[in-house]
């Protein structure tokens, strides 16, 4: 999970769809050819989800799909920009939060999966 991340929700979610239910290492292949600025950060992320699966949860790297990828809404921060004839206009920066959470792919036996195409 990374908290404030200085990128309004709505490009953050672009980037984020590109990775929702894919195995992780095609989402990190995909983030590292981005050429949106937010993909390296969504990627650093990943990485980091990757590692805490393997590292407390004892999960194999190579089985491993993004299962959500969510975007939230942050802070806003308010700036003001000077105008033509002694005005002022307010600027809304917004930022994101964003949480991934990676799960084992599902293994099917062979057996299982005939009975699901035979009903």
């Amino acid at each position: 999970m990374t908290r404030n991340i200085r990128v309004s929700p709505r490009k953050l979610n672009l980037v984020a769809g590109l990775i929702r239910n894919k195995p992780a290492s095609q989402a990190i292949a995909t983030l590292t050819f981005s050429k949106r600025r937010i993909a390296q950060q969504v990627k650093k992320t990943l990485e980091s989800a990757i590692a805490n699966a393997e590292n407390n949860h004892q999960l194999d790297v190579d089985q491993l799909v993004v299962k959500t990828a969510e975007v939230g809404k942050s802070i806003v921060m308010r700036r003001f920009h000077a105008r033509g004839r002694g005005r002022s206009a307010r600027v809304e920066k917004f930022f994101s939060h964003l949480k991934i959470v990676v799960a084992e792919r599902a293994v099917v036996s062979d057996a299982a999966s005939s009975e699901q195409k035979a009903a």
